[in-house]
């Protein structure tokens, strides 16, 4: 089972940014797509972006397009969120999640592995 660990989180005010990063252990990560996906408090867990294992494709949520960015070096096992022009309503816990598959996806149920989460907040 691999094991991943989010980092980046904090407190930014409106318009700001902040980049994420997921560690993978195991040397398996460059087979699979990856994903990061978002919680508010009182919400479901949402999707937000995922790359495919060679990082050559990847699919944004609606919310976060043309402001959010995923990319991984497979190298380093790291996959990163830069999260640009941040709004109050991103405020959420951030979690890295490994899909089963080399493609991407956008269903948390496709994904096998998850990390602890990091926390993203944004003031106004």
């Amino acid at each position: 089972q691999v094991q991943l660990v989010e980092s980046g989180g904090g407190l930014v005010q409106a318009g700001g940014s902040l980049r994420l990063s997921c560690a993978a252990s195991g040397r398996t990560f460059s087979s699979y797509a990856m994903g990061w996906f978002r919680q508010a408090p009182g919400k479901e867990r949402e999707f937000v972006a995922t790359i495919s294992w060679s990082g050559d494709s990847t699919y944004y949520a609606d919310s976060v397009k043309g402001r959010f960015t995923i990319s991984r070096d497979n190298a380093k096992n790291t996959v990163y969120l830069q999260m640009n022009s941040l709004k109050p309503e991103d405020t959420a816990v951030y979690y890295c999640a490994r899909r089963g598959r080399p493609m991407y996806g956008s269903r948390p149920y496709e994904y096998d592995s998850w990390g602890q989460g990091t926390q993203v907040t944004v003031s106004s």
